[in-house]
């Protein structure tokens, strides 16, 4: 871990030497838009992030890329157990039914998670040298993506072993990516300024996360669920990613313009939330971790 903020440390301050910044205390800026521009500047910085969370992340793993393929894989075979025996789910080519769903939900999970562990306990870096403070979140993100463009390769594996056929609708697949990535993003920076005032809520996160998934179509249909329940559940905002990312895949339908349209607004408005209050408060991260 000192190795690696070492390392960013002096990346940072070579990329200085070559460049001249001129503060302005009377010019009024934009808080969001002047945090883009700095990810900009820094994008070589974020670059870096990226290929030192996967070189760190499969190092030392005797499986290596294969484990992110391994791991839905198995968490995909005692879940469809559970539910179509246990449970008596009846869905043909239940197990791509359900890993479809987890590939959404691990991104937003993990991806959270990491942008809320390091922007909360990131603070020893931040206060030895300036960075932008989103630049841990979006190399998340960026790893994120990389890791579910990978675990795509066992959902098509096991659609063609039980005979579930893909559609050219898969190749959207990307659009449904970037709407989860900005949903996750926007959730992640929002926890993670709620977090450095309340540390317990990070604590309490992990929690959530458990109980959200279960009232996410991840491994069940949402028409099994009572009318009342399925209202309510309704105002769960990743049953719309999950639904998109489904349908393009396991159902090889075209989402109509209603279900597109509905998603947007959810992964825009959530990120343009969280990027408004992260960027008015991201100052005052290395006076409080």
């Amino acid at each position: 871990m000192f190795k690696c903020n070492a390392t960013i440390v002096t990346m940072l301050k070579a990329s200085m030497k070559s460049k001249v910044f001129i503060y302005d205390s009377s010019a009024k800026q934009n808080l969001m838009l002047n945090e883009l521009r700095q990810i900009w500047r820094y994008r070589d910085l974020v670059f870096f992030l990226v290929r030192r969370d996967l070189t760190a992340r499969y190092k030392r793993s005797i499986l290596g890329v294969a484990w992110t393929m391994l791991n839905p894989l198995g968490m995909m075979v005692i879940l469809s157990i559970v539910f179509s025996q246990v449970f008596r789910v009846k869905i043909e080519g239940y197990p791509a039914f359900v890993l479809s769903g987890l590939l959404c939900w691990n991104f937003f999970s993990q991806v959270s998670s990491a942008i809320i562990y390091s922007l909360v306990w990131g603070g020893d870096l931040y206060n030895r040298i300036y960075l932008p403070r989103s630049a841990f979140a979006i190399s998340a993100i960026g790893t994120g993506l990389v890791n579910i463009v990978l675990s795509l390769v066992p959902l098509v594996l096991v659609m063609i072993v039980i005979h579930v056929p893909i559609k050219l609708t898969i190749l959207l697949v990307p659009l449904v990516m970037f709407l989860l990535a900005l949903f996750t993003l926007g959730v992640g920076l929002l926890i993670s300024t709620i977090g450095i005032y309340f540390t317990d809520i990070v604590e309490m996160y992990g929690i959530v996360l458990m109980a959200w998934m279960y009232i996410t179509p991840v491994i069940y249909p949402l028409d099994i669920l009572p009318d009342k329940i399925r209202q309510l559940i309704q105002f769960n905002p990743m049953v719309y990613i999950v639904d998109l990312f489904r349908m393009l895949v396991f159902y090889g339908i075209f989402p109509s313009a209603q279900t597109w349209i509905i998603g947007a607004i959810v992964s825009v408005g959530a990120f343009l939330v969280g990027w408004y209050i992260f960027t008015g408060k991201s100052n005052e991260f290395a006076y409080r971790t």
